[in-house]
């Protein structure tokens, strides 16, 4: 059994922001404003991961069509997450994720192919940084006929689980990791992403929404399209990269 507490894997202490006065400059003072109060409640790991994924070019800005026929702005491709060091990286910001959601949990499940590294890298950061061994599984795109046989490679699949993905598009993925986990008697306890674009499919929910509301399970995502936006502000980046982000998250977005 896992009751977690919200421990921080890259958290350092935050500079003392009261100690220079303030200048008398708009900018700097809302500078100053946005460090004491922040604009929403992301935390530094969150910063930390979309900085992280800027600088290996997971995250990129520009003008993206997309597989719905949408010119994006932005483009998130979790497939550059393909060594060594960037995977490690990436289940510690699961891990951080995991713990700050507070969710109950007895095992990590992967549905294959991209959640396999992950639920391999998110458990094994858990084990490193809080020496909490967690077991995980994954299952097999077809059944396996000879040796030990069977659909599942790892932990036996029972009790809460917890399933591990990269994104939530329509759905698909999710329902049928639900399928296998009710079959093997265990309960989907909630599915933890990176990211939630926050954005409508062909009607006005998102497959999050409709996934929240089809099965009762919490959907916990690394980050949100808001918080790049919010990044984005606080970076001072282009203005013309954050307003089309605005724009986008004005004509497609929806509060998940």
């Amino acid at each position: 059994m896992h009751s977690n507490v919200h421990a921080n894997f890259f958290s350092k202490n935050a500079p003392n922001v009261l100690k220079t006065p303030f200048k008398n400059n708009t900018d700097e003072l809302n500078s100053r404003l946005r460090a004491i109060i922040g604009k929403t409640n992301m935390q530094d790991y969150q910063r930390k991961f979309i900085q992280y994924s800027i600088h290996c070019g997971i995250l990129q800005f520009g003008e993206f069509t997309l597989k719905s026929g949408r010119t994006s702005p932005y483009f998130f491709n979790t497939g550059l997450f393909n060594n060594g060091a960037a995977l490690t990286q990436l289940g510690g910001f699961y891990a951080e994720t995991i713990l700050a959601s507070n969710i109950e949990y007895d095992i990590l499940y992967g549905p294959a192919y991209k959640g396999i590294p992950l639920v391999c890298a998110t458990s094994m950061a858990l084990a490193r940084k809080l020496e909490m061994d967690i077991p995980f599984t994954f299952n097999r795109k077809e059944i396996k006929d000879h040796g030990e046989g069977g659909r599942l490679v790892g932990a036996p699949l029972k009790g809460r689980v917890l399933i591990l993905d990269d994104v939530i598009t329509a759905g698909t993925s999710v329902r049928e990791s639900v399928e296998i986990i009710q079959g093997h008697g265990a309960d989907s306890k909630g599915i933890v992403i990176a990211l939630d674009r926050q954005e409508k499919g062909q009607n006005e929910n998102s497959a999050i929404v409709e996934i929240k509301a089809e099965f009762s399970m919490e959907v916990i995502s690394i980050i949100t399209l808001s918080d790049i936006i919010e990044f984005l502000d606080e970076k001072g980046k282009s203005a013309q990269t954050l307003s089309s982000m605005q724009m986008y998250r004005k004509q497609f977005g929806i509060t998940t």
